[in-house]
């Protein structure tokens, strides 16, 4: 019997790492089982929400890191690419395309509207001085942007023209149609009556902002916008003033209010002209009257990817136009 027992125990002893094996290998299968299926269910998750826009946002964002980094090193002897969907660079003297991309594709052109609405304003030469008080139709309800112009806030007419133009202020251009003879309608079928005379047949204004993204129009057209809109003082003053300070109703001190373009923020640009623009159906949009290299360009960038985007095309436009000679650029026209 003893020897028996010792027998079994002997047995046992020999059979635990195998049994141990055994365990291990089923433990490493489940646990590699477990980690395949998290690792599926992650794919899945981030597939999901890119539907969503998650997707949206990553590219977004290697698109924009990408492009500073090519903006930086980008000296304009290679062919410019530019990261906006839409582009247009015209010879203002000379009306020769420098570069096309997209320039008849229909897209919203968000606070670039701005441009118009001033326009329209000064061609009813309005008393500048006029104190107009921002009301409640003035605030925005469809977006639900912020402004530093609260309820009752008064401003005069060029005040409010200024704040529009330079900071992009929704509820100053809102304000100014608004306070347009015959109230917003005439105003908007005033604005929609300017774009058909000066030949942007592809354009139509639903708002004086750029808030409502019915306010479509075309590369091509915009470029007809910004040169008309240039021929106005007043416009080329504000649009290229880097800041300013306002006195608010309801503020102690001053209130500083700054251009939306960087660009003429710094000194190394000549900008005659300039308005951005972006809600998220248009994307990031600029406009400038710029002079390169010695010739006054109009440029038009539209539905750009990450904030700097635009700038970066802009600063790229620059380069390229500086690098080349300005008679040949015509035949580098990329479609």
């Amino acid at each position: 019997m003893r020897k028996f027992i010792l027998f079994y125990i002997a047995l046992m002893l020999s059979l635990a790492p195998i049994a141990s094996h055994a365990v291990g290998k089923k433990s490493h299968k489940y646990v590699a089982s477990s980690k395949t299926k998290s690792s599926h269910y992650k794919q899945v998750k981030f597939n999901s929400s890119s539907i969503h826009g998650g997707n949206r946002v990553h590219h977004r964002l290697s698109t924009q890191k990408a492009d500073m980094v090519y903006a930086g090193a980008y000296d304009g002897s290679s062919a410019l690419r530019l990261a906006s969907s839409k582009a247009l660079v015209i010879n203002q003297l000379t009306g020769e395309t420098i570069y096309a991309k997209n320039t008849s594709q229909l897209t919203p052109i968000a606070s670039v509207t701005k441009l118009m609405t001033a326009m329209v304003m000064l061609d009813a030469h309005l008393p500048m001085d006029e104190v107009l008080v921002i009301s409640d139709q003035d605030v925005d309800y469809l977006k639900g942007t912020h402004s530093k112009l609260t309820v009752g806030t008064a401003l005069t007419r060029a005040e409010l023209l200024q704040l529009a133009l330079m900071s992009s202020e929704n509820r100053a251009a809102s304000a100014l149609g608004h306070n347009y003879p015959g109230g917003i309608n005439a105003f908007l079928a005033a604005m929609n009556h300017k774009a058909q005379a000066l030949g942007m047949t592809a354009t139509h204004f639903y708002d004086a902002t750029g808030l409502d993204s019915n306010n479509v129009s075309t590369a091509e057209d915009l470029v007809k916008m910004v040169n008309a809109a240039y021929h106005y003082t007043e416009i080329r003053q504000v649009t290229t003033t880097a800041s300013q300070e306002f006195s608010l109703r309801g503020r102690a001190s001053s209130t500083q209010f700054v251009n939306t373009n960087a660009l003429v923020r710094r000194s190394d640009w000549v900008i005659g002209l300039s308005k951005t623009g972006f809600i998220n159906e248009a994307g990031r949009c600029l406009v400038m009257q710029a002079e390169i290299s010695g010739q006054p360009m109009i440029i038009v960038l539209l539905d750009s990817v990450g904030k700097m985007t635009r700038i970066g095309d802009a600063n790229r436009i620059r380069k390229w136009i500086e690098h080349n000679e300005t008679a040949s650029l015509g035949q580098n026209v990329s479609g």
